[in-house]
């Protein structure tokens, strides 16, 4: 849902890309800016209590995220080291984000529900960085894992959303909820993909015995006339 977003604000983010291109900014100078902006963002503002202006200012920062791949295709230097780059360190920032969460329930005992929100928020960092690795083990292996219900931009928008807005007079009980929603998808998706890689590779190593079979049988088998 988000991520269709973010890919409509590709053409928003053209005269800025054109405007840093110019003065000689690089994609990766641009991935790795908005990564160390929004961690100390989520590290400083979240754990500090400061949420609404905390989660406002990551969002924008997240909505920038596409602003690298822009810059890459106008320049011509799109290849594997900046998708790399890129997915790593939106790891990093991801990471981040719930850390300061974590932090903010932490920090924060007397709050409703802080434990229960503590929890929530550690278990999207754990399984959130599961997804996305499951993928790329998937990849690795020649499968393909593509498929799940909490892609890493509705995770990160909801994750904001739930928390951003308790200083303005939502109850903590939302974010905690959301919370807990986020991990349970993330452990959703989780599964998916491991069902998905599993039934692939199960499929390919059965048509791979069956062709071995026929192979082996082709050498004693005579031509028909």
């Amino acid at each position: 849902m988000f991520s269709r977003l973010r890919g409509a604000m590709q053409g928003f983010w053209k005269p800025l890309a054109t405007l840093l291109l110019r003065w000689g900014v690089s994609p990766d100078a641009v991935t790795i800016a908005g990564t160390v902006i929004v961690s100390a963002l989520a590290l400083t503002l979240l754990p500090t209590g400061h949420l609404l202006l905390g989660g406002l200012l990551i969002g924008v920062f997240v909505l920038t995220d596409s602003l690298d791949g822009v810059m890459a295709r106008m320049s011509g230097r799109t290849g594997p080291w900046g998708a790399f780059l890129d997915s790593t360190l939106d790891r990093v920032s991801d990471g981040a984000v719930f850390v300061g969460i974590t932090l903010w329930f932490v920090l924060h005992p007397d709050e409703p529900y802080a434990t229960w929100g503590a929890v929530a928020a550690l278990a999207c960092l754990v399984l959130g960085s599961v997804v996305p690795y499951a993928r790329a083990r998937a990849e690795s292996v020649g499968a393909t894992a593509a498929v799940g219900i909490a892609e890493r931009a509705d995770r990160l928008f909801l994750a904001l959303a739930g928390i951003t807005f308790v200083p303005l007079g939502v109850p903590v009980l939302v974010a905690v909820v959301v919370l807990t929603l986020l991990a349970a998808a993330s452990a959703v998706t989780i599964v998916q993909r491991v069902a998905t890689v599993r039934r692939q590779l199960t499929a390919g190593s059965a048509t791979g015995a069956a062709t071995d079979a026929a192979t082996d049988r082709a050498p004693d088998q005579e031509p028909e006339a």
